[in-house]
C-alpha cells in the first residue's frame, strides 16, 4: 500500500512541470457524412465520454474539438436514424478524422465507461458488460429502476414487493455488488433486505452493467460486479433542452411523472429534474390485493457544470425520499383475506377492509428512506496527463415506523443514520506507443448511528476504506489487454450497546453510564481490520471485423459487513430475528470467463461461459430445534424463526447468450438466456447432504425473447412507431437449500408481454410527443419468483387453496406519455 502511495506522489510530481491552466494545441476535426450518398449529416453527436465533451456536427457536417490532452480515446458519433459509429482515436496535435454513418450496420461499438478506468467498447473490454439506454427504459415496464434490468441475461434482483428490489448478478447480491450513481458508489444500508435502491428511475437514461469481479476499480463489495446507473445528461452547446413524462400502471395504479429541463451556456451546463410516483397495494389472481404494499416516492436532482481550457467541474445534488409500508403476509386462516396489526399487544387482527386495499394513504406501519447526495467530479488537464479528482457526500436516513397506536405513530422501531464520504483519484500517465497507465486510490469514510429507535439489529459503527491500485491498458490493433493489481484496507468499529424498557413506553431505549447496571446488552464494542490483494487480466481478440473473443480472470475480495458481523436483533421488514458472527474472514473469488461476439448485417451473437469460487462465503441459514421445529426467538410481543450468518466456501457456474436476428430492416427478432449454478462446499463428508449441497437464492435457468416490428418508418406523420411480442420463459428452481427449511423449491412460469408505441412529429420533422401502451403477464398468470421474498410471508403450513406466501404481480399495463422540448 505504501509503494502505491509513493509512486502515485511520484508520478504526481514528475507531472509539476505541466502547467496546470496552459491551453493544450491539440484538436480534433472532421466531418460527419452519410456512407451511401456521401452528403454531410448535420446535427450528429460527436463525444468523448472520457472527457465528458460532446459537439454537434454543423450544416457541413463539419465538428470540431478545440482543446484536448494529447492521448487515445474512443469517439462515439450518433444520429437519429443511423447506428452509432465508434473509433478509437489517438490525439496529437491537429488531428483530423472523418466519420462515415450506415443505417443499417449492425457493428457492435457501443462504449461503455463502467469496470475501466478509460471508456472502451464492449467489444474491445474482456470483461462482461451489458448495457442499455433511454429507448430500452422508455418502451419497457418497471415498477422501480432495478426492475427495468432483472430481466437482462446474468443479472436478477431480489424482490419484496414491486417497488423493493436488489439487484443480483450471476446469483451474487448485497454488499457483494456494488450499484454506482454516476460512477459514484451508492450507500444506503445495502445489507438490509426491506428496501430498494435510493435512486429515481426516471432520472436515469443509462444502465451498464459489469457482470464478475470489479473489484480492481472499485474496491470491496465489487466482487460480483457493477451496476452503474447514468443520470440524463447535459445539454449541448448553446442549447436548452427538456422533457416531461407522465405514466399510469394498472396493477397498483401506480401514477407517475417527471420534468426535466437542462442548458449549455459556452460551456457552463446545467439542468434540473423533479419526479414523483404513488402506489396503492399490488394485486395478482391468488391473493388479490396484497396489503402494505403500496409506496409514495418523491425525488429531485440538479446539476451545474464547467468545461474550460483547464479542464471540467461537475457538481451535482440529489435527494429522494420514499414511504413504503411494509407488509408481513398475516392472513385469517380461514378466508386467506390479509389481516392487520392495530394494537401495541397485536393480541387480535381484523381483516383488512376493501377501501384500505385499494387506498393510497400510507399506513402507520411504514418505512420512510431518505437519501441525499452531493458529489463533485474534476478531470484537469496536465499537459500530455490529466488528473480525474470525484468527491461525494451522501446521507442515508431510514426509519421504520413499527408502533400502531398513538401516541407512538410517529416514533420510529428502527432509525438507521448513515453517513459517508467518498472520494476517488485517478492519475491518467502520458500514454506511450498507445500504452495507458492508470494509478489511483479510491475509498470511503462511513458512520452509521442507530440509537435513536426502539429496535436495534445492528450497532452504531464507524468504517474507513482505502485502495489503491494500478490498471495497464494496450492496444496492439486487433488484440487489446487489460490488467492491474490492488491492494485494500478496512478499518471498522462498532460500539457497544445496553438497553432498558423506557418507564413510560416500555420500549427499548439505549443507555449508558450507571443505567447499564442490570440492562441488556445486544452489542459488545468490537474492532478488525480487513485487507487484501485483488486483480484482473484479460484480453480481447477481433479475429475479423466481425468476430472477437475475450478471455478474462480476475480475482475479487469483500469484507464482511455489518449485519454479518454484528447483527442480533428483527425488524418488520423482514419477518425474522438475525445472528451475526464477529469471527468471519474477507471472502475471496476467483473467476474465469470466455466468451465471444459475432456481428454480421442480419445476426449479432455473443456467449460467455463462467466459472467464479468463492473462499469463505457468508451466507444466511435458519436455524431449528432438537425436534426439527423452527427456533424461535422472542422480540417484543412476538417470536420470530432465527437465522444465522454461517461461512464457507462455494463454486458458481454458468452461461449465457444472445441471438439477435435482423432479417428485415424493420422487424428484430432477440433472444436471451441466462443459467448460474452454485454448489455449496462448504459441507463435506457425512454433514453434506441434498439440503445443503446448493447455495441458497440462485436465480433459476430464463429465456427471454422478443420479436419487435417497427412501422411507418417513411410517415411524415409518425417516427419511432413499433409493435412488439414478449416471452419470458422461467424455469423450475429445484436446486435449493433447503438445508433447515432455509428454502424451498419454486414452479417455472411463462409469461407473455406487450407493447406497442409511437412519436408524432411537426412538419419540420420535430418530435411533439411520444406515447406507449405496455403490457406485462398478459394472461394473468400466477407465479411465485425464485428471488421472491414475500413467497416466505407465510404463518400457516397449509391453506384451503393449497396455496402458500404470497404470489408476484398479476397483469399489469401502463399508459406512459413523454413530451420533448
Amino acid at each position: 500500500m505504501k509503494g502505491i502511495i509513493v509512486y502515485l506522489l511520484l508520478v504526481l510530481a514528475a507531472s509539476a512541470n505541466c502547467k496546470l491552466f496552459a491551453q493544450p494545441i491539440h484538436s480534433l476535426n472532421g466531418t460527419v457524412v452519410d456512407k451511401n450518398t456521401k452528403q454531410p449529416v448535420s446535427g450528429a453527436s460527436i463525444s468523448i465520454p472520457d472527457l465528458h465533451s460532446t459537439v454537434i456536427s454543423d450544416t457541413n457536417g463539419k465538428f470540431r474539438f478545440n482543446i484536448l490532452p494529447p492521448a487515445s480515446y474512443e469517439v462515439q458519433v450518433s444520429m437519429v436514424g443511423y447506428k452509432p459509429k465508434t473509433q478509437l482515436i489517438t490525439i496529437n496535435g491537429a488531428t483530423t478524422i472523418n466519420f462515415e454513418l450506415d443505417a443499417t450496420s449492425t457493428e457492435l461499438t457501443e462504449v461503455v465507461i463502467t469496470g475501466n478506468t478509460k471508456s472502451t467498447q464492449i467489444k474491445k473490454s474482456p470483461l462482461p458488460i451489458i448495457a442499455i439506454n433511454k429507448d430500452y427504459l422508455t418502451t419497457n415496464i418497471s415498477t422501480n429502476v432495478i426492475d427495468a434490468i432483472a430481466t437482462l441475461p446474468g443479472v436478477s434482483a431480489v424482490t419484496t414487493g414491486p417497488n423493493v428490489s436488489k439487484p443480483y448478478i450471476r446469483g451474487l447480491g448485497y454488499n457483494r455488488m456494488l450499484t454506482l450513481f454516476d460512477g459514484v458508489r451508492q450507500e444506503g444500508q445495502q445489507w438490509g433486505d426491506e428496501h430498494g435502491i435510493e435512486i429515481d428511475k426516471y432520472l436515469i437514461d443509462r444502465i451498464e452493467v459489469v457482470k464478475g469481479p470489479a473489484s480492481l476499480v472499485y474496491g470491496s463489495d465489487a466482487l460480483a460486479g457493477v451496476v452503474n446507473l447514468i443520470p440524463s445528461q447535459p445539454e449541448h452547446l448553446n442549447k436548452i433542452s427538456g422533457n416531461a413524462t407522465t405514466e399510469y400502471q394498472t396493477n397498483n395504479g401506480m401514477y407517475g411523472g417527471s420534468i426535466f429541463l437542462t442548458g449549455n451556456k459556452n460551456g457552463l451546463e446545467w439542468g434540473g429534474r423533479l419526479s414523483t410516483r404513488s402506489a396503492t397495494n399490488f394485486q395478482n389472481s391468488v391473493d388479490g390485493r396484497v396489503y402494505n404494499t403500496g409506496f409514495k416516492e418523491t425525488a429531485a436532482n440538479a446539476f451545474v457544470g464547467l468545461h474550460k481550457k483547464w479542464g471540467y467541474s461537475h457538481l451535482n445534488l440529489s435527494l429522494y425520499d420514499n414511504k413504503q409500508e411494509i407488509p408481513d403476509g398475516s392472513r385469517d386462516s380461514l378466508t386467506r383475506k390479509f389481516t392487520k396489526q392495530i394494537t401495541e399487544a397485536d393480541t387480535i387482527r381484523p381483516i383488512v377492509s376493501d377501501e384500505d386495499l385499494k387506498s393510497y394513504t400510507i399506513t402507520p406501519l411504514h418505512q420512510n428512506v431518505q437519501h441525499y447526495r452531493a458529489f463533485l467530479k474534476n478531470i484537469f488537464f496536465l499537459g500530455n496527463s490529466r488528473l480525474s479528482v470525484n468527491l461525494g457526500y451522501q446521507r442515508s436516513v431510514r426509519r421504520e415506523y413499527s408502533h400502531p397506536e398513538a401516541p407512538y405513530l410517529a416514533t420510529p422501531g428502527l432509525d438507521l443514520q448513515l453517513n459517508t464520504f467518498n472520494y476517488d483519484l485517478k492519475y491518467f500517465l502520458p500514454e506511450y506507443n498507445k500504452w495507458a497507465i492508470v494509478v489511483g486510490t479510491n475509498g470511503m469514510n462511513q458512520t452509521n448511528n442507530v440509537t435513536n429507535g426502539t429496535e436495534f439489529v445492528i450497532p452504531s459503527y464507524k468504517q474507513f476504506d482505502f485502495g489503491g491500485f494500478t490498471t495497464i491498458k494496450k492496444d496492439f490493433g486487433k488484440l487489446n489487454l487489460t490488467g492491474g493489481l490492488r491492494y485494500d484496507i478496512r478499518s471498522f468499529s462498532n460500539d457497544e450497546l445496553y438497553t432498558k424498557p423506557n418507564a413510560v413506553s416500555g420500549f427499548d431505549q439505549p443507555v449508558t453510564g450507571a443505567d447499564t447496571v442490570g440492562a441488556d446488552k445486544p452489542f459488545s464494542k468490537y474492532s478488525k481490520t480487513f485487507n487484501g490483494f485483488s486483480g484482473s487480466i484479460g484480453l480481447a481478440y477481433a479475429v475479423n471485423d466481425a468476430f472477437t473473443l475475450k478471455v478474462n480472470i480476475a480475482r475479487g475480495y469483500r469484507a464482511p459487513n455489518i449485519s454479518e458481523i454484528s447483527a442480533n436483533g428483527v425488524h418488520p421488514g423482514t419477518g425474522f430475528y438475525q445472528i451475526g458472527n464477529d469471527n468471519f474472514k474477507p471472502e475471496f473469488s476467483l473467476q474465469g470467463d470466455v466468451g465471444f461476439l459475432y456481428s454480421s448485417k442480419i445476426v449479432n451473437v455473443g456467449a460467455s461461459v463462467f466459472i467464479n469460487q468463492i473462499d469463505n462465503y457468508i451466507y444466511n441459514a435458519k436455524l431449528l430445534n432438537p425436534n426439527g421445529t423452527d427456533l424461535l426467538t422472542n422480540s417484543g410481543v412476538q417470536d420470530y424463526p432465527t437465522y444465522k450468518y454461517l461461512q464457507g466456501k462455494v463454486v458458481l457456474y454458468g452461461a449465457e447468450a444472445n441471438i439477435d436476428f435482423h432479417l428485415l430492416k424493420p422487424l428484430h427478432f432477440e433472444n436471451t438466456f441466462s443459467a448460474t449454478y452454485g454448489n455449496n462446499e462448504s459441507y463435506t463428508g457425512i454433514e453434506k447432504n441434498a439440503t445443503n449441497q446448493y447455495v441458497p437464492f440462485m436465480p433459476p435457468i430464463r429465456y427471454m425473447g422478443e420479436l419487435r416490428y417497427d412501422i411507418a418508418a417513411k410517415s411524415k406523420l409518425l417516427t419511432n412507431s413499433f409493435i412488439k411480442l414478449q416471452v419470458n420463459s422461467t424455469a423450475s428452481q429445484n436446486r435449493a437449500f433447503t438445508y433447515n427449511n432455509t428454502e424451498t423449491v419454486t414452479n417455472g412460469y411463462i409469461l407473455i408481454n406487450l407493447g406497442a408505441g409511437t412519436g408524432f412529429k411537426n412538419e419540420k420533422g420535430k418530435t411533439l410527443i411520444n406515447l406507449y401502451l405496455l403490457a406485462n403477464n398478459v394472461f394473468d398468470i400466477a407465479y411465485q419468483d425464485h428471488l421472491s421474498r414475500l413467497k416466505y410471508f407465510e404463518q400457516y403450513s397449509a391453506s384451503p387453496n393449497g396455496r402458500l406466501g404470497i404470489y408476484n404481480m398479476g397483469r399489469n399495463i401502463a399508459f406512459k406519455m413523454v413530451i420533448p422540448f
